[in-house]
C-alpha cells in the first residue's frame, strides 16, 4: 500500500515569503514613487544569506523570514527574464523601428559601441582583465535599465522631451542588442575557438533553432491565436499566450540558445499581428510577478560583504560606470544635435547599469568566462548604480528644464509605447467601419479595437490598423494609444460593453472626448452620466433621418428641413443631459456650495 505524501508547510515557505514580499514591496514602492524593481532588489538582500540569514544563527526566529533555497528561487526566477524579453519583442514593431531608425540605430548603436569600448579599456587597464573578458564585461555594463529608467522619466514627465526620446531610442537599441549578445555568449560557452569547423558545429543547432522558431512562428502563431480568440474564452487565451512564451523558450533551449532569446523571437513574430496588444495585457501580470522574483533572486545572490571587504573595487567600478556612461552619452547626444542640457539629461538617465547586466554576467560566469570575484563585484556595483537612478533622473530633469521651453532639436514621428496620435474606434462593425471611412476621408488617423475575429481578419486584409482585444481593460486601451488619442469613438452594439469601455477610458483620461453609440434614449442618458461628450441614440437618429427624407419628399425646402433637424437634435441632447444638470445642482445644494 502506497503511503500518502503529506503536504509540509515548510515546502512552500519560500514561495509564501516571496508573495508576502510582493504584497509589501509593490504598494510601498508606489507610495514612495520608486520603481518596485529597486524594492525587490533590496528585499532580496534583506531576505538572503547576507541579510537576515547571517543573523539567524544568533536569532533563530529570523530563519522564518529567510529564503532557504536560493537555487530553486533562481531557477524559477529565470522565467522573469523570459517574459521580459518576450514583451520587449512585442514592442519592437518594424513600423516603430523604421520611424525612429536615425536615433535608434544611430545614437543607440553608438552608445553601446562607445560605452562598451570605454568600459572594456578601463577593465584591461585597471582590473587587468583579458581583452575578451573585458569586452564582454564592457557590453554588459554598457546596457542601462529600461525597467527603472523609463518609469523614472515618466514620473518627471520627461518622456516627450528631447532627452526622453533620446533615452527611449538608446534603450530600444539596447533591447535589440541583447539577443545577438546572448547568442554570442552561448557560442563562447560551447568552447568553440577560431573560425574553423568547431564554430560551425557549435552554430549549426543554434541556427537551426532560429529557423525553426521563425518558420513555425510565421506559419502557426497567427492561425493558433485566431482559433483561440474565436472561442471567446479568456482562460484559453491566457493558456495560449503562456504556451507561446514558454514553448518558444523551450525550443530555443533545446537547440543550445537561451530561453529568453526564443521568447524574444516569438514576441517579434507576434508584434506584427492583430493579437499583439491583447497578448501584452494577458502576460503582463505574469511578467511583473516573475520579474519581481528575478530581482529578488538577484538581491539574494549579491554578496554585499564584498562591498565591505573590497570597497575600493566595488565603488570604483560603480563610479567609473557612472562617469564613463554619462560623459559618453552626453557627447554622442550632442553629435546627434541635442542641446547641451538635453544631452546631459540623457547621459544621467542612462548612466546606471541595468537588469541585462545580471543576465549577461551570470551567463558569462556560468560559461566559465568570468572569474567569480570579477562578476560578483560588477553586479554589486551595478546594483548600487540602479539604486541611484531616481536621484540621477531628478538631477537630469532639473538640468533639462532650462531647455524645456525651447523647440526640441529632433522630433521623431513616434513616441514611446504606441503613443502616436490616433483616434480610437472601439467596435468595427458596420457603424465603426463607416466612422473609420469618414476619418480616412478627412485624413484623420485612427486605430480600431474589436473582439470579433472575423471583423478583425477582414479589416486586416484591407490593411486597416486594428487589434483584437477587450477594450474594457484599461491597460489595452493604454497600449493602443489612449494616452495621446484626441478622441474615443465607441460603436459597440452591446450597451453594457459600451458603458464598461467608457468607464475605463474616463478613469484613465477624464478630459478625453468620447462619442458613443447608444441603443436608445435611456442608454444615452446612462452614457452621459458616465461622462461621454456625445451619445447618439440609434432610435432617435433613425427617426430624425426618416423625418428628413419625408419632409424633403413632400417639397419642404432643404435648408428649413436641415435647420429643424438640428434644432430637434439639440432639444434631445439637452433633454438627455437634464438629469445630469439636476443631479449636479442637488449635489451643490447639499454641499452648501450654491443655490438649488
Amino acid at each position: 500500500m502506497t503511503e500518502a505524501h503529506g503536504v509540509s508547510p515548510g515546502d512552500y515557505k519560500d514561495l509564501v515569503l516571496f508573495l508576502a514580499t510582493a504584497g509589501i514591496v509593490v504598494p510601498l514602492a508606489t507610495r514612495l514613487k520608486i520603481s518596485p524593481i529597486l524594492g525587490f532588489l533590496g528585499a532580496g538582500v534583506i531576505l538572503g544569506p547576507e541579510g537576515l540569514g547571517a543573523l539567524s544563527e544568533r536569532v533563530p526566529w529570523l530563519a522564518a523570514f529567510t529564503v532557504e533555497e536560493p537555487a530553486e528561487v533562481a531557477q524559477l526566477a529565470e522565467f522573469g527574464v523570459v517574459f521580459l524579453l518576450f514583451t520587449i519583442g512585442l514592442e519592437l514593431s518594424w513600423e516603430r523601428l523604421r520611424a525612429m531608425r536615425r536615433m535608434v540605430f544611430g545614437l543607440g548603436a553608438a552608445q553601446v559601441i562607445v560605452g562598451a569600448a570605454l568600459l572594456a579599456a578601463a577593465g584591461v587597464a585597471v582590473l587587468h582583465l583579458t581583452p575578451l573578458v573585458a569586452g564582454v564585461l564592457g557590453l554588459a555594463l554598457a546596457l542601462s535599465s529600461t525597467a527603472v529608467a523609463m518609469p523614472a522619466l515618466a514620473e518627471k514627465k520627461r518622456l516627450q522631451s528631447s532627452a526622453g526620446r533620446a533615452v527611449f531610442s538608446v534603450l530600444l537599441f539596447q533591447d535589440i542588442a541583447v539577443a545577438p549578445l546572448l547568442v554570442g555568449l552561448s557560442v563562447i560557452g560551447s568552447g568553440a575557438n577560431g573560425l574553423g569547423p568547431e564554430v560551425l558545429w557549435a552554430l549549426a543547432p543554434r541556427i537551426g533553432g532560429l529557423l525553426i522558431l521563425a518558420v513555425a512562428g510565421r506559419l502557426l502563431l497567427r492561425p493558433m491565436m485566431r482559433s483561440v480568440a474565436k472561442a471567446r474564452s479568456q482562460e484559453l487565451f491566457v493558456a495560449a499566450s503562456l504556451l507561446v512564451v514558454i514553448g518558444a523558450g523551450l525550443v530555443a533551449a533545446a537547440t543550445g540558445l537561451s530561453m529568453g532569446l526564443g521568447a524574444f523571437i516569438a514576441g517579434l513574430l507576434l508584434a506584427e499581428t492583430e493579437y499583439r496588444h491583447e497578448v501584452e495585457v494577458t502576460v503582463e501580470p505574469f511578467k511583473g510577478l516573475l520579474l519581481g522574483l528575478f530581482f529578488l533572486s538577484m538581491g539574494i545572490g549579491l554578496d554585499l560583504s564584498l562591498l565591505f571587504r573590497e570597497p575600493m573595487l566595488v565603488l570604483g567600478i560603480a563610479a567609473a560606470l557612472l562617469a564613463l556612461k554619462t560623459s559618453s552619452v552626453a557627447i554622442l547626444a550632442r553629435l546627434f544635435r541635442l542641446k547641451a542640457r538635453s544631452a546631459l539629461e540623457a547621459g544621467l538617465a542612462l548612466a546606471a547599469g541595468g537588469e541585462f547586466a545580471f543576465i549577461v554576467v551570470n551567463q558569462a560566469t556560468a560559461a566559465g568566462l568570468f572569474p567569480e570575484g570579477t562578476g560578483q563585484a560588477s553586479l554589486t556595483a551595478v546594483t548600487l548604480t540602479m539604486f541611484a537612478i531616481p536621484a540621477l533622473t531628478t538631477l537630469g530633469a532639473r538640468i533639462g528644464q532650462g531647455s524645456a521651453a525651447a523647440t526640441p532639436e529632433h522630433q521623431p514621428p513616434s513616441l514611446p509605447r504606441g503613443s502616436d496620435t490616433r483616434v480610437l474606434i472601439v467596435g468595427f462593425g458596420r457603424v465603426g467601419r463607416l466612422v473609420g471611412e469618414m476619418l480616412t476621408h478627412h485624413a484623420v488617423p485612427w486605430t480600431a479595437i474589436e473582439r470579433d475575429t472575423r471583423l478583425v481578419d477582414a479589416a486586416r486584409r484591407e490593411d486597416k490598423t486594428i487589434y483584437f482585444g477587450d477594450a474594457s481593460r484599461p491597460e489595452l486601451l493604454r497600449r493602443c494609444g489612449l494616452d495621446t488619442a484626441p478622441a474615443l469613438v465607441v460603436t459597440m452594439d452591446s450597451p453594457d460593453g459600451a458603458e464598461a469601455v467608457v468607464a475605463s477610458a474616463k478613469e484613465l483620461r477624464p478630459d478625453l472626448m468620447i462619442v458613443a453609440r447608444a441603443r436608445d434614449a435611456r442608454h444615452a442618458g446612462r452614457l452621459y452620466a458616465l461622462g461621454v461628450t456625445d451619445a447618439v441614440p440609434e432610435t432617435i437618429e433613425a427617426s430624425l433621418q426618416l423625418s428628413e427624407s419625408l419632409l424633403v419628399d413632400l417639397g419642404v425646402p432643404m435648408g428649413l428641413v436641415i435647420a429643424s433637424i438640428h434644432e430637434k437634435r439639440d432639444e434631445f441632447r439637452k433633454l438627455l443631459n437634464r438629469p445630469l444638470a439636476l443631479g449636479a445642482r442637488v449635489r451643490r445644494a447639499r454641499d452648501g456650495r450654491g443655490p438649488t
